[in-house]
């Protein structure tokens, strides 16, 4: 069903089927074609697989990959990024001006979602 539901253009499906065969889980394992779908799915703004690629890049030590992926979903309001951003800059693998980047641009986010709920709030009124 995801394989189907990425077809028509689902990034949620993009991302779920990015986890499934990066894993193995009910699927062969394969790393790269899970990365792939990551990759697709955080093109068109899923903040989750940014997060992904963000974490896989920091594993392989690419930390400025890894921070510039993480800047990108903490700014989508991602709360993970922020907070391996934060642990990437106390263990000096980013710097403080990142992770000051990374802190404004996810409240402001959630200050962006919370004006929109208040305006949707208002129209249900």
């Amino acid at each position: 069903l995801w394989t189907e539901a990425a077809e028509l253009g689902s990034i949620e499906a993009l991302n779920s089927l990015g986890g499934t065969y990066y894993s193995g889980n009910g699927v062969q394992q394969d790393k790269a074609k899970g990365v792939e779908f990551w990759t697709k799915a955080a093109m068109q703004g899923r903040d989750q697989s940014r997060y992904n690629l963000g974490c896989l890049e920091g594993q392989q030590r690419n930390y400025n990959r890894a921070v510039r992926h993480l800047l990108i979903s903490a700014k989508m309001g991602n709360n993970d990024s922020l907070e391996t951003i934060k642990k990437m800059f106390m263990n000096g693998l980013a710097t403080d001006e990142q992770y000051a980047q990374a802190l404004k641009g996810y409240q402001e986010a959630l200050e962006e979602m919370k004006s929109h709920d208040s305006d949707e709030a208002k129209t249900l009124l």
